[in-house]
């Protein structure tokens, strides 16, 4: 998810921070809250934090507040901010009848009255002049209605302007910057933490984003920058869609030393660097090959950044489905049909708007999903990865009469002169770990059983 607010990294003092993450979709329902730990500040400062889920993404449980309040916002590395729905009558979420119909909407609320240590962030900081960077050159001071003498003396106490915060997929956040404890959690059970003045946007209406998020960006306000983390890393290992419906089991999600750490396993590709973006997390695309087919070059706007910032491929958890420009999606389209003879489900096609969807043979509810032809995106520095089976044909529904319609789950890339050129999506990290080595500006991949990996964390009992 997209967002183009620039920022600086601040310090903090603690080394890693392990997060459980927990999938949804539309389809649904929100799980119940995740049992808290107490607090035991004098125990080593690695830290654990557990999650829960929303709406087509992976999400993360934020505990804001004196005593600390669980307010669930999705895990996105497209942008900086943290939000969450301030006021549970209050919040207004206006285009979200989709997500209230599905039960999507934010499940509670931060109330800042309830916390004794919450209170705004002041007009001078660093976050507020971040914030409104991009909207005009006044004074944030100034915008505040600051006198002059504290204008000049810079010991105006007034809060920081009210903001709006805009998403590239057209999302609409308001509200004010607030300061409040976050708690998280170690990765030794029963140990938290907590972070004092944790800057967080108080949300109170938005336009087409019902739940909260949790902006994993390079900017100053994201939350690896405010724990001190955007010299390290951080990673993750999404659980596959079928653990959905799943209580029981959460995501890992790593923050620190531990994340980037013994990982000499993995498959490093170099991020690209933005000059008008650099907030956001871009590597190189070369080839894609499918199955034993030639493999299909890309154009080079996919490999490199242009002097505008144009091209590369932005990796973002906030984006569900991989977009891929033109005329690079319509030749993987192509070979793909050479390669598989099923016959094509032109209906399912035409309800959900995927461009390749088939009806596969389904024996004894098995989808014999190597019937299907891999998919292998290959990155910079030589690093190949064979995209894990569900994540590229995904089964639209229960199996009927033997078959099952599967669809391609990658999509055509809009605007693909302007910005990234394509984006690698959530869905396409099922069952993959990826590691962001902030340190040395890589990103690593390494298929695995993100499940099991949860169960070495301790988040997940098989």
């Amino acid at each position: 998810m997209l967002n183009s607010n620039q920022t600086l990294a601040r310090p903090s003092s603690f080394n890693s921070v392990v997060l459980g993450m927990k999938h949804s979709s539309t389809s649904l329902p929100s799980p119940k809250p995740s049992r808290k730990s107490s607090k035991r500040p004098s125990e080593a400062s690695d830290m654990m934090e557990p999650l829960r889920e929303v709406r087509d993404g992976y999400l993360i449980s934020l505990n804001f507040g004196t005593p600390p309040q669980a307010i669930q916002a999705y895990m996105d590395t497209g942008s900086d901010l943290t939000w969450v729905p301030c006021g549970n009558l209050s919040f207004d979420c206006i285009g979200c009848d989709e997500y209230r119909n599905n039960k999507l909407t934010a499940a509670n609320a931060f109330s800042p009255s309830s916390s004794s240590s919450s209170g705004r962030d002041l007009c001078g900081s660093s976050f507020c002049i971040d914030i409104h960077s991009s909207e005009n050159s006044f004074d944030t001071c100034t915008m505040a209605g600051c006198s002059l003498a504290t204008l000049l003396k810079t010991t105006c106490s007034r809060p920081c302007p009210s903001f709006a915060y805009t998403y590239g997929a057209g999302g609409v956040v308001t509200g004010a910057l607030t300061r409040d404890t976050l708690t998280v959690h170690g990765n030794s059970p029963g140990v938290t933490r907590e972070i004092p003045k944790f800057c967080f946007g108080c949300v109170g209406s938005t336009y087409k984003e019902p739940i909260g998020i949790a902006g994993f960006g390079k900017g100053g306000l994201s939350l690896p920058s405010q724990l001190g983390f955007l010299q390290k890393g951080f990673s993750h290992c999404f659980l596959a869609f079928k653990f959905a419906n799943n209580p029981n089991i959460s995501s890992p999600l790593v923050i620190g030393d531990v994340a980037i750490s013994s990982k000499d396993y993995l498959q490093f590709t170099p991020m690209l660097k933005s000059p008008m973006y650099p907030n956001f997390y871009y590597i190189g695309l070369e080839e894609i090959s499918v199955g034993n087919a030639s493999a299909i070059k890309v154009p080079q706007n996919l490999r490199e950044i242009d002097w505008k910032s144009n091209g590369g491929m932005l990796i973002d958890s906030g984006t569900t489905y991989s977009h891929l420009p033109e005329p690079l999606y319509s030749q993987l389209l192509s070979v793909l049909q050479s390669e598989i003879s099923y016959p094509r489900a032109t209906e399912m096609e035409m309800r959900t708007g995927f461009d390749l969807c088939y009806k596969v043979p389904c024996t004894n509810n098995n989808f014999m999903d190597d019937l299907l032809p891999s998919i292998t995106f290959h990155f910079l520095n030589n690093v190949s990865l064979v995209l894990p089976r569900g994540n590229h044909f995904y089964a639209m529904g229960a199996p009927s009469n033997s078959t099952v319609v599967k669809c391609l789950l990658i999509q055509s890339m809009n605007d693909g002169d302007y910005g990234p050129a394509g984006v690698f999506g959530s869905f396409q990290q099922q069952n993959v770990e990826v590691v962001y080595d902030l340190e040395k500006g890589r990103v690593g991949f390494q298929p695995r059983d993100c499940a099991l990996a949860a169960a070495d964390q301790g988040l997940h009992k098989i």
